[in-house]
């Protein structure tokens, strides 16, 4: 997806589906060291979906040395392309902006046993 596809309001609404489908597949990988999925650790910073049905993430780590990288990297790719409908995933990982716990869902921020309003 190189080039910058301009959707339509009706695209969004075909796409709604598939985006909703997408965000659970990121839900069931989880980070090795946290027992939290990456989604709700805030590791995916961009998704984006065209008209083909291809998906684009941009995501990082909880730190840039690790170990599990391309494990959790083959896991994102392999999650989202078995969606129903999802034709490809591209994954560029990113550190920056270096992720920090801000970044968390409250949900994540609950199953850690942290307060969700800090």
């Amino acid at each position: 997806m190189a080039q910058e596809e301009v959707l339509t309001p009706q695209d969004v609404k075909e796409l709604a589906p598939l985006y909703e489908d997408v965000v659970l597949a990121l839900k069931q990988v989880y980070d090795p060291e946290i027992p939290v999925n990456i989604y709700d650790l805030g590791l995916i910073y961009e998704l984006h979906i065209n008209k083909d049905h291809d998906v684009s993430i941009q995501m990082t780590f909880t730190a840039p040395n690790c170990p599990m990288a391309d494990e959790v990297l083959a896991e994102v790719q392999r999650s989202v392309e078995d969606v129903p409908g999802i034709k490809s995933c591209t994954i560029d990982l990113v550190f920056e902006p270096v992720w920090d716990q801000s970044m968390l869902s409250d949900e994540a921020r609950v199953a850690l046993g942290w307060d969700p309003e800090f």
